[in-house]
């Protein structure tokens, strides 16, 4: 039953701003200008510690600076987290009910709560936002219908190497852009500097770039996840939610409440799922409010079992699997290239990534490939060498763990042209002994998003 404590605290805090808190009041916003985006939350956070070693998520960088917090650190404390620092923020990495292998299963098996808090949630705007973001990724936004989105990655300019991995979404007046902690100050820097590029050039087509300072997100993940959200969602956005499908988005309403958030179908662990964007006041009490209204089927889950789940789906991890060295063909997202920016570029590094695309006897291809591996014996963990028969090196691992799902060692890193094709033979080199190893097809686990229903061609 949902907790009517929850509602309660909620009522008083909106003061009537819910419904345009997301779109409008609460986005720190200005027109932008040379390092205009200076305020304290903004600022980027790093870590103090290397634990991205052991358990990663997005991006993480060591920091000497002081850790932040996402607004539910408190709760978290009251439900047993175990903190680590990570992307700048100190950080769940497990939960005192669940062990890590627990908590994966319970995420496969019913639903799990994650924080993503430490996220960057940006909005783009003005009449240049559309042409200035299709400048700097590959994306086709502009056949990209409203509440629709998109994975895509920030690019530099010459080389075609992803400056971060980003969702973007088109909202009827702006764009959704989230990106990744870890790079927080390098992606506000690249904004930077972009913006000033493109208003040089364009004066006349503006862009407004305002970041939600302390803007909550919370990823909520697994089969029974669509049920559970249901439950503390007014009616009409309960009807909105049943024809929402993998990779749309549609503001919701919390019941009992004039709160409104941004609900995303979407995730990181290959189960259905949403990310859900909540205006700061109300982060905490709409978290608790999930918790209370599914005690047998959610759990908090942290970022332990959110690698493992990641790496399961194949999804990369950037400063692992994606650095700036890496172009999209590399890295194997060709796919989030739009058909129109193949045959018309326009986008930073279009010569590069296009000559790629090309086949071999038209002078492309590229010379390594992300890929996945099975690893017999021991797990290969990130930086182990991938070698042929005759021990040469091809290529080396980016993430690895024991798959809980599958009980097997599974891997991803890049490999040598010509021997990424799935059931290719090789080795990996796990604690100076070589391991038998199979290059694998991902997801590892198959995905089983809400995806809209093709229609069959006559």
């Amino acid at each position: 039953m949902a907790s009517k404590s929850a509602i309660r605290m909620l009522r008083p805090a909106a003061n009537g701003l819910g419904p345009r808190l997301l779109r409008t009041e609460y986005a720190r916003t200005a027109q932008y200008t040379p390092r205009g985006i200076s305020s304290h939350a903004s600022r980027p956070r790093k870590s103090t510690g290397d634990y991205q070693q052991q358990v990663r998520y997005a991006s993480s960088e060591a920091s000497k600076e002081q850790l932040g917090k996402t607004g539910l650190y408190e709760l978290h404390s009251k439900y047993g987290a175990k903190f680590v620092p990570f992307g700048g923020y100190s950080m769940p990495v497990q939960y005192s009910d669940l062990s890590i292998v627990d908590s994966h299963n319970w995420t496969r098996e019913k639903a799990s709560l994650f924080d993503v808090g430490h996220m960057v949630q940006h909005h783009f705007s003005g009449p240049g936002a559309e042409a200035f973001l299709e400048r700097i990724t590959p994306s086709s936004l502009s056949t990209l219908p409203e509440h629709q989105s998109t994975l895509s990655t920030l690019l530099h300019p010459s080389t075609g190497g992803i400056v971060d991995d980003t969702v973007i979404a088109r909202l009827p007046d702006r764009f959704y852009v989230v990106t990744n902690a870890g790079c927080r100050e390098k992606d506000t820097e690249y904004f930077d500097e972009q913006l000033v590029t493109w208003q040089s050039e364009y004066p006349n087509q503006p862009v407004e770039w305002n970041i939600l300072d302390g803007q909550g997100l919370i990823a909520l993940q697994g089969p029974l996840s669509a049920d559970i959200l249901a439950r503390v969602l007014e009616e009409k956005s309960v009807k909105d939610l049943e024809s929402l499908y993998f990779g749309q988005c549609v503001f919701a309403t919390i019941k009992g409440t004039d709160t409104e958030v941004l609900v995303s179908r979407a995730g990181y662990t290959g189960e259905d799922g949403f990310e859900i964007s909540i205006p700061s006041y109300a982060t905490e009490a709409i978290t608790q409010f999930l918790l209370d209204s599914a005690k047998d089927e959610l759990r908090f889950a942290g970022l332990g079992a959110r690698d493992t789940l990641r790496l399961e789906a194949g999804m990369c991890l950037y400063g692992h699997d994606l650095d700036d060295t890496t172009t999209p063909v590399e890295g194997a997202l060709s796919w989030i290239i739009g058909k129109d920016r193949r045959a018309n570029g326009g986008f930073y590094g279009d010569s590069v990534i296009l000559q790629q695309l090309k086949k071999k006897s038209e002078g492309g291809g590229v010379s390594r490939r992300r890929i996945g591996l099975i690893v017999e014996g021991s797990p290969a963990r990130e930086g182990a060498e991938i070698v042929n028969e005759a021990g040469e090196k091809i290529g080396n691992v980016t993430s690895g763990c024991p798959s809980p799902t599958l009980k097997k060692n599974i891997a991803m890193g890049y490999i040598k042209d010509g021997m990424h094709k799935a059931g290719t033979e090789v080795s990996v080199v796990v604690r100076g002994k070589k391991r038998k190893a199979v290059v694998s097809k991902m997801p590892f686990v198959p995905s089983k998003y809400f995806k809209q229903p093709t229609t069959a061609k006559a």
